[in-house]
Order: structure tokens, then sequence, then C-alpha cells
């Protein structure tokens, strides 16, 4: 029986370190991980750290011959088809967006925009799946981002540390989209878009369009990350004035509830969160309160917004910030 037991322990040693030397031997083909020991510099070393650690990058990305991964550019000198490192190559392309977008692009531009919004250009003969590194689960830091841009501006270009601190009218929204997806708690602000075209633009206006039954958002991106946030998740806690919540009773005994947009001398329109206006005369009106505890907002909505669905809204309405 004692024999069994040891046969059995040297062999699940054997098979523990056969794991083990697999891990190692992975890590080595794709270029090696490094560990960030603490906050990580804005420099071409710390930018390497997260290139090829936390960033994950090597997963896709391959630099010369170092690493192994073939899914998107090769971000060193690779054949005929890359005939430049990344640091030259940004010029480059700074100029090709510059003609694409009537924008002025410099090299730092174009990789901020790489990391920022890497579908916004992508590279002939590759997918569009490069990840969002400043959402969950890399979830980067702004400094994080700016080391690695560093770093890739180091890969046969010139280190320009400033230009990174410095952004330009191009950067400069890009940085402002990372940023708000870090206040959000990593939310993704393009996605975010998207959920609220598809869950909130028929109630509210953003930029002169959608509807007008709750408040204008245009400007929702001055209001703190918190109040954002409740308004969102508890929306009865903050009402903007004049979209409180009204139950009209008429004298039948019907009930409207929805916000009051009219109140004269004739009567009172109640809009309910449908869209739909009620008008009640004066004389039919039996009873009329304000529900301070209930939103029109659908309270479905909320309970179908998935975690990423919420953060990724969050971090959209933060950018919301209309220009004086």
């Amino acid at each position: 029986m004692g024999k069994v037991v040891i046969k059995v322990f040297v062999f699940l040693l054997i098979l523990v370190g056969l794991f083990m030397w697999v891990g190692y031997a992975i890590t080595k083909m794709t270029g090696g991980e490094k560990i960030a020991g603490g906050a990580v510099t804005i420099s071409p070393e710390g930018g390497e750290t997260i290139f090829w650690g936390k960033g994950r990058c090597f997963t896709c990305h391959s630099i010369g011959d170092r690493g192994s991964a073939a899914r998107c550019p090769n971000l060193g000198v690779w054949g005929d088809k890359l005939p430049l490192p990344i640091g030259q190559r940004a010029a480059e392309r700074a100029k090709e967006r510059s003609k694409q977008t009537g924008l002025n692009y410099t090299a730092t531009d174009y990789l901020v925009e790489c990391l920022a919004s890497p579908a916004a250009y992508i590279v002939e003969g590759f997918k569009n799946e490069m990840a969002i590194v400043y959402a969950p689960p890399i979830s980067l830091t702004v400094d994080e981002i700016k080391a690695v841009i560093s770093y890739l501006q180091s890969q046969g270009g010139e280190v320009n540390i400033e230009a990174i601190n410095t952004p330009t009218e191009v950067s400069k929204k890009l940085w402002d989209k990372i940023a708000a997806a870090g206040a959000a708690g990593g939310g993704d602000p393009g996605h975010g878009e998207e959920v609220f075209k598809m869950a909130c633009v028929s109630c509210h206006i953003l930029k002169g369009e959608g509807g007008k039954i709750g408040p204008d958002l245009t400007n929702i991106g001055t209001k703190s990350v918190k109040f954002i946030s409740e308004s969102i998740l508890y929306p009865a806690v903050t009402f903007t004035a004049g979209y409180e919540t009204y139950v009209v009773i008429d004298k039948s005994g019907k009930k409207i509830v929805g916000i009051k947009t009219k109140d004269d001398g004739s009567g009172v329109e109640i809009t309910k969160e449908n869209g739909e206006a009620v008008t009640i005369a004066k004389a039919d009106i039996k009873e009329i309160t304000q529900d301070k505890n209930k939103s029109i907002m659908p309270e479905e909505l909320i309970e179908a917004m998935t975690v990423k669905d919420y953060q990724d809204v969050l971090a959209f309405m933060v950018m919301q910030k209309s220009r004086q």
C-alpha cells in the first residue's frame, strides 16, 4: 500500500512539474513576461514592463523576432511588409490619418489612437480584434498607457515624453476617452454609446437628438461620477428640476403617472414613460401629487442592464461635456 502511495505522489510531482515547464515555455516563446513591481514610470522601460506583462500586448503582437504572436501586426521590422519599426512607422501612419480625417496628426497622436480607439485604423491584412486595453480585464491606467506609448516610440523612433504629456487637439479627445473609462471603473465609452442609442436616446436628448421625456444629457459630464451613477441606478434619488414624477387621479378613479409637461388654467398635461401625453381638465382632477420615490425611467431597463453595460454607458456619460 505504501509503495502505491509513493508512486502516486511521484507521478503528481512529475505532472505538476510538466505543467510548470509548459507554462514557462509558452511565456518564453511570447517574449517573456515582466512583472511590474509597483507604480510604472512613464518611460520606455516602464512601457516595456507593461507591454510584456500586465498589458498582455505580447499575446497578439511581436516586436521583430521577439515573441511569436502573429494575430496583430509585428511592431518591429518584419520582412518587406513591415520594413519600419513602429516608432518610425507611426510617423508615416500619421500622414495617412491626416489625409483620411483632415486633422493634423502627429506620430504620437497615431500611437495614442492605436490604444484608445484601435478600430479607427486597421492595418491591411489584419482584423479589428485588438482588446480595449483600458477596460476590463486588462484595465491599464492613463500613466500605464503613456508608458507603453513611450516604449513604442523607442522602437526606431524618437522618445518624446513631452508630446505624450501635452495632448494635441486630436489626442486630447482620446485621452479624455481613456480617463472617462477609468473614472467609470473601466468602462468602454464606445460600447457605452451603443447602449445609450439602444436604451436611452428615445427619452433623452444628446447633442440635439433624442426624445424629450427625460433631461437633456448633452452636458451631463460636468456632473460628478457619483451623480451620474446614481442617475442611472437610482433615478428617483437625483430628480432634475422639471422632471419630477406626478400621479394624477381623475374623478373616475383613473390614475395617470408621468412628468408634468404643462399646467395652466385649462388643465394639466402628463407625459407618460412611453412618450404619450395625456391632458386632464382641472375640473376632472380628483387628486394630483408628486411621487418623490418614483422615476418614470423604466425599471426594466436597469434590470436588463449588465454590469458591463452599466460601466460602459457610465463612461460614455462622463465624456459628455459640451463646448462653451
